[in-house]
């Protein structure tokens, strides 16, 4: 049984209880969640307020709603996007491996395209994000700069895709920054190469700019994965 939902109309409130118990593993993949009219006596809400949070996990992948049968909950592993990252109350090891060796090889590939592709003047600016980067007063400062930095890498090599990635890794990592601190942890060792990158793309040496990115990646996920 769920909490009863104290409110009468309440879509969001009822789209983060199912959202939970999903991603929890209450409701498991291919299971039939209970019907509209089950859950919404169940949440102590009407039918209008289940029927938009059904739509709302449905938009996600996260169940199928076929006319005629049951809901059903999907494995969100195979069915779900990025988005489905930005759901997650928590994110343990194992994500945050998966996350940013992602990371690394997108940002590697991306500077080599960057190298050749990049205008003078998003090469400008990557000079100037590099230079922000060890001059940032605080650490919630240099996590932006890096942020900055990562994403005009990304734009800089014209890749659709690529941009795509980031548009929902953002959504999980901007909300919850002050969690990635590592990725700036001693930024003095990791600045000149935010300033090799930067460099390197201005350059056209897309071999140059891959390499100094893949050691800045590499350095900031294993700070990442083991905590120092």
């Amino acid at each position: 049984m769920h909490p009863p939902i104290v409110r009468s109309s309440v879509p969001d409130l009822v789209f983060a209880e199912l959202r939970d118990a999903i991603l929890a593993g209450r409701y498991r993949p291919g299971e039939r969640l209970p019907t509209q009219r089950a859950l919404a006596a169940d949440l102590g809400v009407n039918m209008a307020s289940v029927r938009e949070a059904l739509k709302r996990l449905q938009q996600l992948r996260l169940v199928e709603v076929r006319h005629g049968d049951a809901t059903r909950v999907l494995d969100w592993r195979l069915s779900g996007g990025l988005e489905a990252l930005a759901l997650l109350g928590t994110i343990d090891e194992g994500t945050i491996r998966a996350l940013f060796e992602a990371r690394r090889l997108l940002l590697v590939e991306a500077a080599r395209l960057a190298a050749s592709r990049r205008s003078s003047e998003r090469a400008e600016r990557l000079a100037e994000l590099a230079a922000a980067i060890g001059a940032a007063p605080d650490v919630h400062s240099a996590l932006l700069a890096d942020w900055e930095f990562m994403a005009a890498v990304v734009e800089a090599a014209g890749n659709l895709v690529f941009q795509l990635i980031m548009n929902s890794v953002r959504e999980l990592y901007l909300p919850n920054i002050g969690g990635f601190a590592a990725v700036v942890d001693r930024r003095e060792e990791l600045a000149p190469l935010y300033v090799r990158a930067a460099d390197a793309i201005g350059e056209r040496d897309g071999a140059g700019a891959a390499e100094a990115v893949d050691e800045l990646a590499a350095a900031q996920e294993q700070r990442m994965v083991s905590g120092s």
